[in-house]
């Protein structure tokens, strides 16, 4: 069955005689961090997509440029076959897999993936396969949003629009977490259930954003992750302007290592 959903989702682009459309986009920034007590640091980064399109065929690859060479982060196709949509994901990417106390995975694992959905004339229900025999079902149902996977891991998920407020909730292996988002007097805000809070303003031409994170309990390792370690509670303050050279300039303050942080950055 996965051979000849690869083989199908392969020979469907190989297929088409030519692209028939690409749009490049990208973006690019340099930041200079104080690093607080630490010796100041400056980091670079530059990213470049290309999307070719043939038909109702789509492929996305995605790269790093700011290094020696190109390096390749995704690679995307997805196509349609009447009521079937079929999405392949054809980059492996490299994790971390560092025991620095973030919940790394213990070992690299292969995340390349072949999905195939249909709309269903059920409810207005999508039904998903992928090559690892997880099923989806997806949904609106009375203005309620919700996605229901089976197999490996177990979850649902659930949005909806309430009185002004946007709310997720999702139920991944037992384990139930939400977030609300909502517009009060011009400030964007959002509470999740990590009890982090952010507020965004904007104020003559700046955006102002202040978030606060919650303080974060010691994890202990698992078959398959690291531990994660213990952090205090710390606030971030972000001040960012949109010039009209298109370029956008942000300064960031993080009370965690009492740092500052001078960002350029541009978007293409």
């Amino acid at each position: 069955m996965k051979k000849l959903i690869a083989l199908f989702a392969v020979s469907t682009l190989a297929s088409t005689s030519a692209i028939a459309a690409i749009a490049l986009s990208g973006s690019a920034s340099v930041s200079y961090d104080d690093n607080g007590s630490l010796a100041s640091s400056t980091t670079h980064d530059a990213d470049l997509t290309i999307t070719g399109t043939s038909g109702g065929t789509t492929l996305t690859a995605s790269y790093d440029m700011e290094g020696a060479s190109l390096a390749t982060t995704a690679v995307d196709m997805t196509t349609t076959v009447g009521p079937i949509s079929i999405s392949a994901d054809m980059h492996d990417a490299d994790e971390d897999n560092k025991n620095d106390g973030s919940g790394d995975d213990l070992n690299d694992s292969n995340d390349q993936s072949v999905s195939i959905s249909l709309d269903a004339p059920v409810g207005d229900v999508t039904i998903g396969l992928d090559d690892s025999g997880d099923l989806t079902a997806s949904g609106t149902f009375a203005g309620v949003t919700v996605s229901v996977t089976m197999g490996d891991t177990d979850s649902t998920t659930a949005g909806a629009s309430i009185a002004g407020m946007d709310i997720d909730v999702t139920n991944d292996d037992g384990a139930t977490t939400w977030a609300v988002a909502t517009t009060v007097g011009g400030v964007d805000i959002t509470l999740d259930s990590d009890n982090d809070i952010s507020a965004t303003i904007g104020l003559t031409g700046n955006e102002l954003t202040v978030t606060s994170t919650a303080s974060r309990a010691y994890t202990a390792a698992t078959a398959t992750k690291f531990d994660v370690a213990a952090a205090d509670s710390f606030i971030t303050v972000a001040v960012s302007r949109d010039l009209t050279s298109g370029a956008t300039l942000a300064a960031t303050y993080s009370s965690a290592d009492d740092s500052l942080t001078l960002a350029a950055s541009v978007a293409f």
